[in-house]
């Protein structure tokens, strides 16, 4: 089994996400893949969603999509989110699983710096989504990721979850650049500094 992991804050997971997954997923032949929000990742500030509501939008994102799952590993274990440590339990957790980590072509020219990479890469290979055409020169790589590097093309879509979260504080709409379930599940709980949606 061929089972891609995305991670990622989410905050909010938005239709950018989305197709990464599915370029990943469609052009590698995965068999499924997992999202899973971190708890506090190590290059980024504190969430401004909690890892519940996080890990809610994530759900309410992929819900209808047959080979998507959550994956609540890090939400659960709580700290610094080091993909090493995670990589480490996910495969002591599920064996006979050929495990790629998709990450955005652009962060693939950081991988030398991530925790642990050399050990990382033991583990599991790397999917790179990108936009067509962006250039990548897997060359100037350290030997140990050469061929442990995938490249998959995605439709050109320039969304962030900061923007829509800058929008969202705003006043501005953030339809089409995520689910309408997850645009729902925000208006609900009135996140990130808009009013919560009466029910009654």
């Amino acid at each position: 089994m061929k089972v891609g992991i995305m991670g990622g804050t989410f905050d909010p997971i938005h239709i950018g996400h989305l197709l990464a997954a599915e370029a990943a997923r469609d052009t590698f032949g995965l068999d499924e893949v997992w999202f899973m929000p971190s708890h506090i990742p190590p290059h980024k500030e504190q969430a401004g969603a909690t890892g519940e509501q996080r890990l809610g939008m994530v759900a309410e994102a992929i819900a209808d999509h047959p080979c998507f799952r959550t994956l609540d590993i890090e939400i659960r274990r709580g700290g610094v989110s080091y993909t090493i440590d995670t990589v480490k339990e996910i495969r002591s957790s599920f064996e006979n699983i050929d495990f790629h980590f998709i990450i955005g072509a652009d962060m693939v020219n950081y991988l030398p710096k991530w925790e642990g990479i050399e050990e990382l890469v033991e583990l599991m290979s790397f999917i790179g989504v990108g936009r067509p055409g962006s250039t990548l020169n897997l060359d100037a790589l350290p030997a140990y990721l050469k061929g442990k590097i995938l490249l998959a093309d995605m439709p050109q879509v320039d969304i962030s979850s900061t923007e829509i979260r800058e929008r969202l504080a705003t006043g501005h709409s953030i339809r089409y650049m995520v689910t309408d379930s997850v645009y729902d599940y925000i208006r609900r709980r009135g996140m990130y500094g808009i009013q919560p949606r009466r029910t009654d």
